[in-house]
């Protein structure tokens, strides 16, 4: 089967830990698909084949080939889908009854699908500066994009209810259109003439940047920290 690597944690990003602690280059060691962020929380990443875009909050896309820039939190693999994909047409709220025959609500799995887009609405997290806030204060004060008949790629996993604190429970997906010129987190999509693949994992690999003073000093609050990585994710498809 395969591994899912995932460098930091979701809960790092609520305790403020946002100082970035793997190069591209590193990561791209552990795999050619991907999501994340880069430092300082700046903006959403999505990485196909291996080539690393950022969305800013800005709305604009870039192409990342500078290997030496850092990323506080990212999930990686390597593309082997396991699936196909099976559906026609798939929308937010549907993904996941498009895929109960695969029975994901036990195990991490990656998906990946090409489509066109009737409507699609992300969010990208904009820079932030130290002392960092909470991933949940960047939440409720961030740029949203909407955008209609565009065709393009969504990327992203699923991970079991249990591990949510390392990573987001349920669906984190991101979204690059055709012409690297839209892209971001996910928070709404309809979309048809899907082409695509399901990848699911025996191994989920957690990295840990122990080297880092303020990870290792961190003090993080547990209570309330489910509800805020949902809230900050904007909600579970």
């Amino acid at each position: 089967m395969s591994s899912l690597y995932e460098h930091g944690t979701l809960a790092m990003l609520m305790g403020k830990q946002m100082q970035g602690t793997i190069t591209v280059k590193d990561l791209l060691t552990h795999g050619d698909t991907g999501i994340g962020t880069l430092d300082g929380l700046n903006g959403e990443v999505i990485i196909l084949n291996g080539e690393v875009y950022q969305a800013q909050s800005d709305g604009r896309v870039n192409l990342i080939t500078d290997e030496s820039v850092v990323m506080p939190f990212a999930s990686v693999h390597f593309d082997k889908p396991t699936s196909t994909l099976n559906f026609s047409e798939v929308t937010a709220n549907t993904l996941s009854q498009q895929l109960r025959d695969e029975k994901l609500a036990n195990v991490f799995a990656a998906v990946k699908f090409h489509g066109d887009f009737t409507k699609i609405h992300v969010r990208i997290a904009p820079k932030q500066n130290k002392p960092y806030p909470s991933l949940l204060e960047v939440a409720s004060n961030q740029p949203e994009f909407e955008a209609k008949q565009i065709s393009g790629t969504i990327m992203g996993y699923f991970a079991p209810q249990i591990f949510n604190g390392p990573t987001a429970a349920g669906w984190h997906l991101h979204f690059l259109s055709d012409d690297k010129k839209f892209a971001g987190h996910m928070l709404d999509f309809e979309a048809e003439n899907i082409s695509g693949t399901l990848q699911i994992f025996d191994s989920f690999i957690q990295h840990l940047p122990i080297e880092n003073p303020e990870f290792r000093d961190m003090q993080l609050e547990l209570e309330g920290l489910n509800a805020g990585i949902e809230a900050s994710e904007g909600g579970k498809q």
